[in-house]
């Protein structure tokens, strides 16, 4: 038998109008799922979760009586596509690293689910609409705040500090602690000290948070080339380094409270034990007890949100 060998894949000949009426609708639309599935990775909605939920603390502790729903609903939908941009514009930036580490490279671009230039696009369109939407819908200040945020983690920490300074994650958390500001500024139309304490708190707890989870990935880390601080200073100094953090972090913490007087007796209450499980962790990573950075990775994540909603309660209940 003779014939024309086909590449595993090929299209067996052009597809008809009739044909795709007749296929049945699971298999049209699942393709569609997959790519809009794949779009949303692009912005780490975990992470984005997360930052919404210290955007709108902030709005509650800023304003809990004249706050509308509208200015809410305006604020966070901007935040989350201007945090969705700037994720987006790292994953376009970081796809060669990405695809070196078993950790990332499965995601979008390294794994060729996505172009690199539908993926710029994508993070070009997220950020213009997030500069309107809220340069238009709340406030000028909370627009600038938040590009502020997309260009400082795009150029700070991903062109210039990521694959240059173990100090990558220090430096470059400012990014990711900017969604209290952009809240403050869309409840009241200014920042303070209030402010810049919450701001101050997400600081902080960056870099703990991220040298949890890079001591477990160091070797990811070393083989792409990326100096963060276990493989540029070694685990010892990552982990005197994470205990410091947790004792500064503590102590920032209670700013609010006093001496600035912004939150009361609940959200102290829940600091002092959200902050004691947090240094315990941090203090069995330093002593290197076994599962110590993976437990301490997890429970950072619970940490700054029960925080936050600790913050939002006493404000509210005040």
């Amino acid at each position: 038998m003779t014939g024309t060998v086909r590449p595993p894949g090929a299209p067996v000949g052009p597809v008809s109008a009739a044909a795709l009426a007749a296929a049945p609708a699971g298999l049209l639309a699942a393709p569609a799922a997959a790519v809009l599935r794949d779009y949303a990775a692009l912005t780490k909605p975990r992470i984005v979760l997360l930052l919404l939920v210290t955007t709108v603390t902030a709005m509650i502790v800023a304003s809990p009586r004249h706050l509308s729903s509208l200015t809410l609903v305006l604020t966070l939908l901007g935040g989350a596509l201007a945090a969705g941009s700037a994720n987006a514009f790292n994953m376009y930036l970081d796809r060669d690293i990405d695809a070196l580490m078993p950790r990332t490279r499965l995601r979008p671009v390294p794994s060729g689910r996505l172009r690199p230039v539908q993926v710029l696009g994508f993070g070009a369109t997220a950020g213009l609409l997030s500069i309107a939407i809220l340069g238009w819908g709340v406030n000028p200040l909370s627009a600038a705040l938040s590009l502020a945020g997309i260009v400082f983690y795009v150029a700070v920490y991903t062109v210039w500090l990521k694959r240059r300074s173990s100090q990558n994650i220090v430096i470059g958390g400012a990014a990711g602690a900017i969604p209290p500001l952009v809240g403050w500024a869309a409840a009241t139309g200014h920042v303070g000290l209030s402010a810049a304490a919450l701001f101050g708190i997400v600081f902080l707890w960056t870099p703990p948070h991220f040298w949890a989870l890079a001591l477990r990935k160091a070797d990811e880390y070393r083989a792409a080339g990326v100096p963060m601080l276990p493989v540029a200073r070694g685990e010892p100094e990552t982990r005197r380094q994470i205990f410091a953090y947790a004792l500064v972090l503590t102590a920032a913490t209670l700013l609010p409270y006093a001496p600035l007087h912004a939150l009361g007796s609940l959200y102290l209450a829940a600091a002092a034990v959200l902050d004691g499980v947090f240094v315990w962790l941090a203090w069995a990573v330093l002593r290197r007890r076994p599962g110590a950075d993976a437990a301490l990775f997890g429970y950072s994540i619970v940490y700054l949100a029960a925080l936050f909603v600790a913050m939002a309660a006493d404000r509210l209940a005040a």
